[in-house]
């Protein structure tokens, strides 16, 4: 995998397809493989670049301070670096809170902005969930198996888990075959979770904006849409029935079409 030096860390990258540039920012405890079926689409049309954030699988681990904006200022050297001047942009959850805040900082540099069951500030109900997952992960000794029995839960409707047990059980090995994530680096990412707070700041993003919810996500429901699509000029507002946290898993198919579409829109 190609790794280069952006800021204070080194940065791991994978780029697959050819067109205009769309970076892929990982959601809490991924690696840049968490769209692969995503990439598999997108990739036809445009030059996809998936990021590990620091503390993310192959990209450096510092100590310190994580937040979603310095999150963001890492994968803002990282187009300077590569000298991409302007990108779309997409994310889920902390992928989504990571890119509000590059798309306000550096609006020019964002072509398209998709924000997929992202938020405006962490509020009570957001930060006890993210506590109860750091204890479970202290208590397991194991993010991937608290992503598993912690998150999952709360990404996938009952349904889901019903109908196909053995999708579920195929994303569980999926997550277990993926580098393991340090518990030390969790919870620094985690932290910038319960912090995030980019409210004041969505009336600086300018770029055409794609936001995205699951009818039944708990964690960043439909609670946060008027917020966001209020304070953001011009933004679109979709909604996933009978899905969860992470439509991009439990609708893939739908999650495709519907944001590939937004994204060919605004190409070129």
């Amino acid at each position: 995998m190609p790794r280069i030096k952006v800021n204070d860390i080194t940065m791991n990258y994978d780029q697959q397809g050819t067109g205009e540039p769309l970076i892929l920012i990982p959601y809490l405890a991924a690696d840049w493989a968490c769209y692969a079926f995503q990439v598999a689409e997108y990739a036809k049309h445009f030059t996809c670049i998936s990021l590990d954030l620091r503390g993310m699988g192959g990209s450096d681990q510092p100590a310190g301070v994580y937040t979603t904006e310095l999150f963001a200022d890492d994968v803002a050297a990282f187009m300077e670096v590569m000298g991409i001047a302007k990108a779309h942009v997409a994310g889920l959850s902390l992928g989504a809170a990571t890119g509000l805040w590059l798309a306000a900082k550096h609006p020019r540099r964002i072509k398209s902005l998709s924000v997929h069951s992202g938020w405006t500030r962490s509020d009570p109900f957001l930060q006890t969930v993210v506590r109860g997952w750091q204890v479970m992960a202290r208590g397991l000794g194991s993010v991937p198996e608290m992503v598993i029995q912690g998150i999952f839960p709360w990404c996938f409707t009952p349904e889901l888990y019903a109908a196909k047990p053995d999708y579920i059980q195929s994303l569980a090995d999926f997550v277990r075959s993926r580098p393991a994530l340090p518990l030390a680096a969790f919870l620094q990412q985690s932290e910038a979770v319960l912090a995030h707070d980019v409210e004041g700041q969505l009336g600086r993003i300018t770029a055409p904006t794609q936001i995205t919810f699951g009818r039944h996500d708990l964690v960043t429901s439909t609670r946060f849409a008027d917020r966001l699509a209020g304070a953001i000029k011009g933004s679109e507002l979709l909604v996933f029935e009978n899905c969860s946290h992470a439509p991009i898993y439990e609708q893939v198919e739908t999650f495709n079409q519907r944001t590939l579409d937004f994204l060919q829109r605004h190409a070129g």
